[in-house]
């Protein structure tokens, strides 16, 4: 990318940071979201968040390919807030494990139409503070199955805080009881069965797990459907003005506060060492002149990434052997290293969009597809000054409304390597080389270290059985 294109695009990938999973502001109607839903207007946004800024920061995901089990999670991983990256962990390991015990793996089996989904949002990361919010999609629980929870980090103490903890503990009973007022003749909500709902201590901590600042200090509240009234009347969202909650708040509330209203220049969470990522610099030295007609040709796509350091590792063994590949990138993970998209396109490789948080695109809306769809391409415009021109459907599901949805051009696959089931190495290599043919797409994942294990073995046999490694573009192009 040229310098004087660079400012522009790193405004963007901001602005993409806090739009790519944000919770609607407004009370959500009974099967009106889903986890791949555009999120309505807030009264008051939170700013925006740009992760390409957090020095060190790495994406944990995970996920499957096939539409017999559909999931994907991901959480960050950001030094010096191991504790609360710790709590994420547990959180979404503890919920995939539930479901896939559930649909993926018991008697009844077959999860097919019932997918799990887990993105992330942060919500601050300046000063001493890291907000973030995780919003889950249970196909496998009743109704509408969204959830959001927010993580909290305090800095200064070197401590995981829950939401509640942006509270002192002697306004609790104040603060709980201004919730309730405010729930008051929402619809749906029972004013009498509220003093129940947060009388224990342990299930009011539970109910209020989802707190954050807008940029104008106030302090949002959120529900899930049916946690404070019935499920019909979907989720609700109490906002109370700034003047109200700050004496309310406990310190590291109040600094929470202060840096999601005027939000420092950096984040120092006070970790002792902070990694810096390899970006690899190699540089295609001209266009692919492989006439696949001609030669046998392959096409290796790796899906989910970018990922930090997988991809690297990746981009370096596919350069050892003049390889070059197709990368269908999440575009919220590309707005946290547009570094390595940009390092992928510049050695060569393909660029195609594979959804924003990697939901099952044909259980979501036209404008959910469009807004989807779009915000990756526009990340990956912003990265490498090209959009794609292909794109990969979550769990390959596409059906007549997807493909109306987009001019992208649908791409599958011939070989799976079922790479996110079996976390082995030479399995994933032995199922490339044994199953692959001339012309064949095969599919894999660079958010796997035992998948980018396994493509040094791949390049070096099927190199030497005069395979050429192509673009899935390039491939169908010379056909």
């Amino acid at each position: 990318m040229r310098s004087r294109s660079l400012f522009p695009s790193l405004l963007l990938l901001g602005a993409l940071s806090f739009t790519a999973a944000c919770s609607s502001g407004t009370s959500e109607p009974s099967g009106s979201a889903s986890a791949g839903a555009r999120p309505g207007p807030s009264p008051s946004p939170a700013r925006t968040v740009d992760p390409s800024k957090i020095k060190g920061l790495e994406i944990v995901s995970d996920s499957s390919e096939h539409v017999s089990c559909p999931f994907a999670t991901s959480y960050p991983d950001v030094p010096g807030a191991e504790a609360m990256t710790g709590a994420m962990k547990k959180d979404v390991e503890k919920r995939l494990a539930d479901f896939r015990a559930a649909m993926c793996e018991g008697a009844t089996g077959g999860a097919e139409g019932r997918e799990f989904n887990i993105s992330h949002q942060f919500l601050v990361a300046s000063g001493d503070v890291l907000g973030v919010r995780l919003r889950t999609r249970d196909g496998s629980a009743a109704g509408s199955g969204l959830s959001d929870r927010t993580y909290w980090y305090d800095g200064e103490a070197g401590a995981y805080r829950t939401a509640l903890g942006l509270v002192t503990r002697g306004a609790q009973d104040t603060f709980v009881a201004a919730v309730k007022k405010r729930l008051e003749g929402s619809p749906g909500v029972d004013a009498a069965s509220l003093d129940d709902t947060f009388s224990d201590p342990a299930s009011r901590a539970a109910l209020l797990d989802d707190m954050a600042f807008t940029a104008d200090g106030e302090l949002r509240v959120g529900f899930d459907r049916g946690d404070v009234g019935v499920p019909a009347a979907g989720a609700h969202v109490v906002t109370l003005p700034r003047e109200t909650i700050t004496p309310w708040l406990s310190a590291f509330g109040k600094r929470v506060q202060q840096q999601t209203v005027r939000p420092s220049r950096s984040l120092d969470l006070g970790a002792s060492h902070v990694p810096a990522p390899a970006v690899p610099s190699h540089t295609a030295s001209a266009d692919d002149d492989t006439d696949c007609k001609k030669v046998k040709c392959i096409a290796l796509t790796f899906d989910d990434g970018p990922a930090v350091p997988e991809t690297a590792t990746l981009l370096d063994h596919l350069a050892r052997y003049k390889a070059r590949a197709t990368f269908f990138v999440v575009g919220q993970n590309v707005v946290a290293h547009p570094d390595l998209v940009r390092a992928a396109a510049r050695a060569g490789n393909e660029i195609g969009n594979h959804s924003l948080n990697h939901p099952d695109l044909t259980k979501l809306s036209p404008g959910q597809l469009a807004y989807q769809l779009d915000r990756t391409n526009a990340a990956v415009k912003a990265a490498t000054g090209k959009a794609p021109t292909v794109f990969r459907p979550p769990y390959g599901a596409i059906n007549p409304t997807v493909r109306r949805a987009t001019t992208l051009s649908p791409v599958l696959w011939d070989v799976d390597t079922e790479d996110w089931k079996y976390r082995d190495a030479a399995k994933v290599a032995r199922t490339v080389i044994d199953k692959a043919q001339r012309n064949d797409v095969v599919l894999m994942h660079d958010i796997h270290p035992t998948s980018v294990a396994a493509v040094p073995q791949i390049l070096r046999t099927l190199t030497a059985r005069g395979y050429h490694f192509v673009t899935v573009s390039h491939l169908r192009a010379t056909l």
